[in-house]
Parts: C-alpha cells; structure tokens; sequence
C-alpha cells in the first residue's frame, strides 16, 4: 500500500509521525553546554531546563538555535511552543524572533540575529514597527522565501520581500503561544494558536512555493535599543504523508532553486488595515508603461483627426 494522504487541516501530531531528530523537546539533552546532539546555538542564547532562551530581556543581543541534521522530508509540518515577554511596555520592545527553513545555519547576521541574502525559507514574528508609516498591527507574522538575491528591508519591516502576513496578540501573554508552519505539494500554511482557545487561526496560505530538501530547521531572535525575552519551549517536526505525482520521482529535490510563482510579486502590495493588498505607489517601470501608453494614444488620436480631417475635405470640394 502507499503512503495514506493526509487531511487538508494541520495534523494533531500524532507521535508515529514525528521526527525526533528534527524535533527540539524537554528535556533538553546536555541542557546548559554544548552538548545538544541534534542541534547548535550560538551567540546569546541559553539553554534551561525550561525553555530555550534565545536573547534575554537586554539591549544589542542576538541569539539562534539550529537543527545539525538536514531535511529530506518533501512534506513537513513544524509546531513551535514559544514564549515572547519583557519588561517594555506598548512599543517599547524589540525585535522579534524567527523560524528557519534555510541553506545556511549558524550564520549570525542583521535579520532577527541570523544571515541575509539566505536560501530558503523565514517566517518572522515582528514585535516592532520599524515603518512609522505603516498601518499594520503588531506584533506581525510574515513569510520570506529567498534565493539568495533579495535582501530583507529592516526599515520597512520586510514589506517588499513579504509574501503574506498577518497580525497577531502573540507577546506577554500568561497562556502558552503556539506557531504551526505546513509546507505540502508547493503549498505554504502559517496557522496561529495565542488566543487561548486551542485550535489553529489561519494566518498565511500561498500555494507555488519551491523548497528543495536538504535544507536545516533553525530559530533566531535579536534586540537593538528595545529588547525582550524570546523563548523557544519546543519545536516539533511531523513527516506529512503526502501522495506525489509519478513524475516528482525523477526530480533531484535538493537541487530545486527557492522559489515563489505569483501572479504579481510582493513589490507592488502594501497592506492596508483590513489585511488585503491594494496597489502599490508609481514604480518607474509603471510611470514608463503609461507614458508609453499616452504616447500611442495621442498617436492614434492623430491619425484618426487627419484621416477625418482629408475625408471632411475630399466631401468639401465634391460640393463646392
């Protein structure tokens, strides 16, 4: 028999299901050293027999946990016990954590303590508007996949790189905050569970995403000038079984380039505060397109009033 599908809705992680050597569980073995033997971390980040505390509550820190073994699963569910909390009050707190699908590991860097320019997928959990001018909520959930080219715009809080986000009451929270990310057959789901209520809230679904396998499971978080807790208490990995077509058994799925088909790219959105996307402002290839567009215009326009104009004349002489 083959493998059985699963149901479209996230699975109730069921133990057959998941994969201990990409799972991060309590208690954590070697709690406090080095000597984690599935995973590495660096910089701020400490190891309790609790939670895994990726930057303390203090200014200019950044801290990352990553998985050693890579992924070869095509079809994977990853559910994230997290802790977000501090001392800073409304706005005054920063900057947020991340959770990684990614080529690289262990790579510090500016985006929430990890690497730009990476291969893969983030999904970041933004606790700070940077963008004065956005009308966003925060804290805000967004997802990236790069190939290495893009660059994450801190300044505009990744709205151009962004493929979907929402916003969600994830931080101080006295009840246990909870992330579920699904990647089957090209398909990307986010779902939350911060309220309190048990049960999954759709957060991202965009479907035509390209991951390769191979790649390292991995959280960061950082603070700049405001700070905050960022707590990992478990990151639980479940192998989804998913029927594929014949053919994807003749793809070198660690080959596969990251990447997203979408009618129109992520540029040209900016969100607005019902959580839809508008058009964008004038880009120079937009002012181009309708200047050239005005131009024919005019043109047709003329050749249309000289042919009415020679007709209207040719009609005047047969009269005269």
């Amino acid at each position: 028999a083959g493998p059985r599908p699963v149901p479209a809705e996230l699975t109730d992680g069921n133990s057959e299901h998941l994969k201990r050597e990409h799972s991060l569980m309590k208690p954590y073995q070697g709690a406090g050293s080095a000597a984690m033997p599935l995973w590495d971390f660096q910089g701020s980040t400490m190891v309790t027999s609790q939670y895994v505390r990726l930057t303390p509550d203090e200014r200019s820190r950044e801290g990352s946990i990553w998985n050693r073994v890579p992924c070869f699963l095509k079809d994977w569910e990853l559910h994230v016990h997290f802790k977000i909390h501090g001392a800073g009050k409304k706005n005054l707190h920063g900057d947020g954590l991340a959770l990684w699908y990614t080529q690289e590991r262990l790579t510090p860097g500016p985006v929430f303590g990890s690497k730009d320019n990476f291969h893969g997928l983030a999904i970041f959990l933004d606790t700070y508007p940077n963008d004065e001018a956005t009308e966003r909520v925060f804290p805000y959930i967004s997802a990236m996949v790069n190939n290495g080219s893009l660059t994450y715009d801190h300044s505009k809080d990744g709205r151009w790189t962004e493929l979907a986000g929402c916003s969600a009451d994830l931080r101080n929270q006295n009840h246990d905050t909870f992330l579920a990310v699904r990647y089957s057959r090209g398909r990307l789901t986010v779902m939350t569970d911060v309220e309190d209520k048990n049960e999954w809230k759709n957060c991202i679904d965009i479907a035509g995403v390209q991951l390769p396998t191979g790649y390292f499971f991995g959280a960061s978080a950082g603070t700049g000038d405001l700070s905050d807790n960022h707590d990992i208490i478990s990151m639980k990995l479940f192998q989804l079984m998913v029927e594929h077509p014949v053919e994807d058994e003749t793809v070198d799925w660690t080959k596969i380039e990251p990447s997203v088909s979408l009618l129109k790219s992520p540029k040209d959105n900016v969100d607005d505060p019902t959580g839809n996307f508008r058009s964008g402002p004038l880009t120079g290839w937009k002012v181009f397109l309708l200047l050239l567009c005005a131009l024919l215009g005019i043109i047709v326009c003329a050749v249309v009033g000289a042919v009415v104009f020679q007709k209207r004349q040719e009609r005047n002489k047969r009269f005269y």
